[in-house]
């Protein structure tokens, strides 16, 4: 039995009927999914019925901590969030960092579960055992910052910990995220489901404390840990004081920054104008995660022109790309303006700005009229128009209604063969590596079990040049297959689940992640787990998950990528003349599947592996 880290008690919210009871967390769950993604696919499996509306009260959403968060282990203050995407169809599942995951393990929580749908907008304010169902009629329609402080200023308690939704989870935009602080729980259209359910925040406030299994094999683990960090070359000497945006120089270089829609990658290359030292002279301070030493977020005040003066916690590498290189934006201002409106709005920057860029190419081509753009400029490199449009998606005005559910639905629904500069897997719009010249991280993007998503198996050692498990070629197709599947596993067990920051494996840890998760077991809940057995987790969770997505109908077809990056070879840059075809994409596709014990034509689990991973009963629901 665990004797650490869990409570042992999840928390289920039924909005319907305004109740709420509490549920044992059986040890076999903690054992075989450990926390985070892990709870939050296994309640989704178990509980969402196949061809339910996401943003019907059928839908779920799980907040789920890991069982290292709140025990004082550095850099586990992360939470995933997981129900049914509205924007994919798919698993929903996007994490976050901050004070409220830490928050909710010490109120006594494990996981707290979110079902049905209330008669009027609400808020639920948790304090240890107590939840209150609270009307949230005066803070409809707020940025998401103002309604942190209302509630906390209504339960009079500026400590009191809170998510919400912004005016884009309100009018059921499928690219609103929830927003905790200034932190994002980013992508999927996870705040559309809050906004469905007419939820408007979680408030949380806790007292108690996170038991440790053992404060001896704790404190080692602890101290390993640390000094890992410490004799990390990059962690405190770059990454602690520049976050995400030195990536920005990198990819630059690379040939792999995309821009103007993907469609000038290595041509239109603004690194002097956003990269990392332009955006050092934007640095007054910097935020950290509860427990975080390294405190990558960084704080940035606007001072030009009509940006002068705006402040936000960011703008991180993805935004950077998506509210600037891809869209045709080489200054940092108003990459920083569009950052702290996203998040007041409750948008995701990656798919916000990749359905910008997406209707200025329409609009450069002629596609889209000034009629059909409500008069606005969509020309590559416009701000002016990117904030305005931002501002219409949130609430659905006009143009805004068009491309509020991302660049896939409005493709479909502009017609004229757009679908093909639609730059999604399975609806979710792709992060910023152009990957045309990362063989192993575009097939990531395309097996993903929540579409284009590069926090689900990163090809670090493509990015960054690390030798681990082996040296690879970013060009080449050998053993990409083998490659992530390695990185996906390790990164759903030892980060998802567990739950901690995801660059500790890219820069801290990458050689030995699965034995510093076993450690951190045993030490803080007492479970004993080998590294085979917290591979096995990562493993278990993401066929689990593949298991959802077949049971909805997804197939082979969907493991694809844009026709852009199939068919047209950059043609500048450090990439020039990358490409990946669609029979390169099929030869790793067979070899991942394959080696997953998938069925290589269909792209499904079968029973063999699906029974070897205790997961027998997703084959009875797949009646294979």
């Amino acid at each position: 039995m665990y004797s650490g880290g869990y409570a042992g008690k999840v928390l289920r919210i039924n909005l319907s009927n305004s109740t709420s009871r509490e549920e044992r967390l059986p040890e076999e769950m903690a054992r075989d999914f450990i926390g985070g993604a892990g709870f939050g696919i296994k309640h989704l499996f178990d509980e969402v019925k196949p061809g339910i509306d996401p943003l019907g009260p059928d839908n779920i959403l799980v907040f789920a901590p890991g069982p290292f968060t709140g025990a004082g282990v550095p850099c586990a203050s992360r939470m995933a969030v997981t129900g049914k995407s509205p924007l994919t169809g798919a698993v929903g599942m996007a994490l976050s960092g901050g004070e409220f995951p830490t928050e909710i393990k010490y109120a006594g929580w494990d996981a707290i579960i979110v079902e049905g749908k209330a008669d009027k907008p609400t808020y639920v304010a948790i304090t240890g055992k107590d939840v209150r169902f609270r009307d949230a009629s005066h803070c409809w329609g707020t940025l998401t910052f103002d309604c942190q402080q209302i509630i906390k200023n209504e339960l009079s308690d500026q400590n009191v910990r809170v998510c919400c939704i912004g005016p884009a989870g309100e009018h059921l935009s499928r690219m609103a995220c929830i927003i905790n602080e200034r932190r994002a729980v980013g992508r999927k259209g996870l705040g559309a489901v809050m906004g469905s359910k007419n939820l408007k925040a979680l408030a949380i406030r806790g007292t108690d404390t996170v038991a440790i299994g053992s404060e001896d094999k704790y404190k080692t683990a602890r101290t390993a840990l640390l000094m890992a960090f410490k004799d990390s070359p990059v962690l405190y000497p770059e990454f602690s004081h520049h976050g995400t945006p030195m990536v920005t120089d990198l990819t630059g270089a690379m040939g792999v920054l995309p821009a103007k829609n993907w469609s000038a990658t290595g041509e239109f290359v603004p690194v002097e104008g956003i990269g990392r030292d332009a955006q050092a002279t934007r640095k007054v301070g910097r935020e950290h995660c509860h427990e975080c030493p390294v405190g990558c977020s960084q704080l940035k005040l606007a001072q030009t022109g009509p940006y002068a003066g705006i402040l936000t916690e960011g703008p991180d590498f993805e935004t950077v790309y998506s509210f600037g290189s891809v869209v045709g934006i080489g200054e940092v201002d108003p990459i920083i303006a569009a950052d702290r409106l996203a998040d007041e709005l409750g948008l995701d920057t990656i798919s916000a700005g990749v359905t910008i860029a997406f209707a200025m190419e329409l609009f450069e081509k002629g596609i889209l009229t000034l009629k059909e753009t409500d008069g606005i400029d969509l020309s590559f490199g416009n701000a002016e128009a990117m904030l305005r449009v931002l501002r219409k998606i949130a609430f659905r005005d006009g143009l805004g209604d068009v491309l509020a559910d991302g660049t896939l639905a409005a493709a479909r629904r502009i017609g004229k063969g757009t679908e093909k500069y639609a730059m999604q897997v399975k609806g979710l719009e792709l992060p910023g590596y152009d990957v045309r010249a990362l063989k192993a991280h575009g097939l990531g993007y395309a097996t993903s079990y929540t579409g284009a998503d590069h926090c689900r198996g990163y090809a670090f050692q493509e990015v960054f040049g690390v030798p681990i498990p082996w040296q690879v070629d970013r060009f080449a197709l050998e053993d990409k297959g083998k490659l992530t599947i390695w990185n996906q596993d390790v990164r759903t067990a030892t980060l998802d689940c567990a739950t901690m920051c995801a660059f500790l494996l890219d820069m801290a840890v990458p050689a030995t992640a699965c034995q510093n998760t076993a450690t951190l077991m045993e030490a803080v809940t007492g479970l004993s787990f080998t590294p085979e057995e917290v591979l096995q987790v990562g493993e278990r969770v993401n066929n689990l998950a593949k298991a959802f997505n077949v049971r909805e109908g997804f197939t082979r077809a969907d493991d694809t990528l844009p026709e852009r990056l199939m068919t047209e070879p950059l043609r500048a840059g450090g990439s020039k003349g990358q490409v990946l075809r669609r029979q390169d994409l099929d030869k790793m596709l067979d070899e991942y599947y394959s080696l997953r014990g998938w069925d290589v034509k269909t792209g499904t689990p079968t029973r063999e592996k699906l029974t070897d991973l205790r997961l027998a009963y997703a084959a009875a629901a797949l009646r294979l």
